[in-house]
């Protein structure tokens, strides 16, 4: 490895492309051509001797070296910018990053989110890979397996409830089990996502029947659906149903656990503490019960990858 070769401008500019895992939009955010960034990512894997991405389908995603690469350049930009703060007299100041996705920003997070804090919106996968990048300072995601190279904070954990007119059969009843979906019309996420897979998975294992009412994107949309009377919808106890319609928690599906997610070694970092602390309080505030994971339910399990 000829590590002279090795610059600060490649690693920077590393940087800014596995922010957006987009050569197009790191080269305008760079202000450079897309073939001259390829040229810098490319000399730059080859000087380490690794790749630092793949291609998945149409996605580019960060290899495990890429994933330190990316984390080690914004450390090292973070100690330039601090010295030369110092060198000016000055303090160096960064503003905290928190990364989550869609559900847990409307449903979880309340007063957390402020200005002040710079925010990243993004699925499960996005969010792991900011905390693991250095881009987060703090994730909050949904996790069935524990990662092992990141260190999570269970924050809460809620039941699945079937959401539903409030003069529908169902919302008489205190709780519900997947039997009693039986024939129903269900609204759900389109396929291959996390919710609609457990959710097919295990209607499928307790044999009930269904039929897809309609398929929506995101928890504002499949309520509104409900509302509609288009179809039942399921979804995360931390979702309050709006006026006229009832949420019942169905007891033989597993609770969703939520975690605050950082690197190893930054618990003392002002920047984690403080965002960990905001998280923990609007937790604790919102109208939302929560339970523990069900005794049938096996906890995440642990992954030096996932």
């Amino acid at each position: 490895m000829d590590l002279s070769r090795l610059s600060t401008d490649a690693l920077s500019s590393f940087a800014v492309f596995a922010d957006h895992l987009n050569f197009t939009r790191a080269a305008d955010e760079l202000h450079v051509s897309q073939p001259a960034l390829h040229v810098k990512v490319r000399k730059l894997s080859e000087t380490l001797g690794r790749p630092l991405y793949t291609r998945h389908g149409r996605r580019l995603v960060l290899t495990p070296a890429g994933e330190r690469v990316a984390r080690f350049a914004r450390d090292l930009d973070a100690r330039m910018t601090a010295f030369l703060a110092e060198l000016d007299g000055a303090t160096a100041s960064r503003v905290p990053v928190l990364a989550a996705g869609e559900g847990a920003y409307l449903y979880l997070l309340g007063d957390a989110v402020h200005p002040g804090v710079r925010l990243i919106n993004g699925d499960r996968g996005r969010t792991l890979t900011a905390v693991r990048t250095g881009r987060a300072d703090v994730g909050v995601a949904v996790l069935d397996v524990l990662p092992g190279d990141v260190e999570a904070e269970l924050l809460a954990s809620y039941p699945q409830t079937l959401v539903m007119p409030d003069d529908h059969p169902l919302a008489a009843r205190p709780h519900l089990t997947l039997a009693d979906l039986t024939g129903a019309a269900l609204v759900v996420p389109p396929p291959n996502g996390p919710h609609r897979v457990l959710l097919e998975r295990a209607l499928r294992a307790a044999e009930v029947p269904w039929s897809l009412a309609v398929e929506a994107a995101g928890w504002p949309l499949m309520l509104h659906f409900a509302s509609l009377r288009v179809g039942l919808a399921v979804v995360n106890g931390c979702v309050p149903p709006p006026p006229g319609l009832t949420a019942r928690a169905i007891i033989d599906l597993p609770a969703v656990p939520y975690y605050a997610l950082h690197l190893p070694g930054r618990a003392d970092d002002p920047a984690v503490t403080g965002l960990l602390t905001a998280i923990r309080t609007a937790v604790r505030s919102t109208p939302c019960d929560s339970r523990s994971p069900s005794a049938s339910t096996p906890p995440p399990r642990p992954s030096g990858t996932s």
